[in-house]
């Protein structure tokens, strides 16, 4: 029971919020909003200059107060904010790309019997289908979509809609010749080209103290749920089991759920077609371990973790 209560109520939010805050932050400043990788990799070794203090702070402040409070408030911070700070991301790293969403949104028109939920964790599936297709050279180029059913046959294609430019894909149901997809590319990045769609963020654009202090909150909340994990889950444990009581939940917590958080978030956005909604996977993991940690796990901060030791 302890061990259930140590994995959903500790582990499961402090890995997706330490996950986002260093790792799924760099993937979505390099992928999606495509900053050059040097610049993105010293916003985010910046951030972790600033920041990484904080887990001495955090880790002081949970020794007077209490470890639960501090990684609590860590898990709602992160559930609240996550959305307006991404969003921010966007606005100071690749102000082009938000702009062109405003005035030539893009649409993939297909069947949704013909999508796939792109859900890959083993890197060998093929996603193939026309839809699959489209979305996947969306995703890559780092654009924004809607999805809209086609009012044609099932199974009968797919095209992309730049403002109001159409592109046909391609896949298994139509040709999949080289041609074919070097026409598809093209005409698909000369209707995001001519919709002002920018193909890299441009330095010179950045507003580069503002993405420091966003990446460096993101952070401070991997130091507010991190910092105290360690001592409560050795507190939480007798001694002749801790060990093995602890590594459990926590490499479970970290490996499994911390691990799935860029392919899951990544099906999520290919579904989707909006580049935040990856961000409700670490959301509601947040969210479930707010709930179950505040109401069943106890403090720890005062337990004798030598008490069971014997002489």
């Amino acid at each position: 029971k302890i061990v259930l209560l140590a994995l959903f109520g500790l582990t499961a939010g402090q890995a997706v919020v330490w996950y986002t805050g260093q790792f799924y932050t760099l993937f979505f400043l390099t992928q999606t909003l495509k900053v050059d990788a040097q610049t993105a990799n010293l916003l985010i070794a910046g951030s972790l200059l600033i920041g990484t203090p904080f887990f001495l702070v955090f880790g002081t402040l949970s020794d007077r107060i209490g470890r639960k409070p501090i990684i609590m408030g860590g898990l709602l911070l992160a559930a609240l904010t996550y959305f307006p700070i991404f969003k921010g991301i966007t606005h100071y790293a690749n102000p082009a790309l938000e702009a062109a969403q405003a005035t030539a949104p893009v649409a993939v028109v297909a069947d949704p019997v013909a999508c796939s939920v792109q859900f890959d964790p083993i890197g060998k599936s093929k996603f193939t289908s026309p839809c699959d297709v489209a979305k996947a050279a969306l995703v890559k180029r780092g654009v924004p979509y809607a999805n809209v059913t086609s009012v044609g046959a099932a199974g009968s294609g797919a095209r992309v809609r730049v403002g109001a430019i159409e592109v046909q894909s391609y896949g298994s149901l139509g040709s999949t010749a080289k041609d074919d997809a070097k026409r598809f590319d093209a005409e698909l990045g000369a209707a995001l080209t001519a919709a002002k769609y920018p193909a890299k963020a441009d330095r010179a654009a950045m507003n580069i103290p503002m993405l420091v202090v966003l990446l460096t909150i993101l952070v401070l909340y991997v130091t507010m749920v991190y910092a105290p994990i360690a001592a409560m889950l050795v507190e939480m444990f007798p001694t002749r089991i801790r060990y093995t009581s602890m590594s459990l939940p926590y490499h479970i917590g970290n490996g499994w759920f911390g691990g799935f958080l860029p392919t899951t978030a990544f099906a999520i956005v290919a579904s989707t077609g909006n580049i935040y909604s990856g961000l409700w996977y670490p959301v509601v993991i947040a969210v479930v371990t707010l709930v179950i940690g505040t109401l069943f796990v106890k403090e720890t901060k005062d337990v004798d973790i030598t008490a069971d030791i014997g002489p």
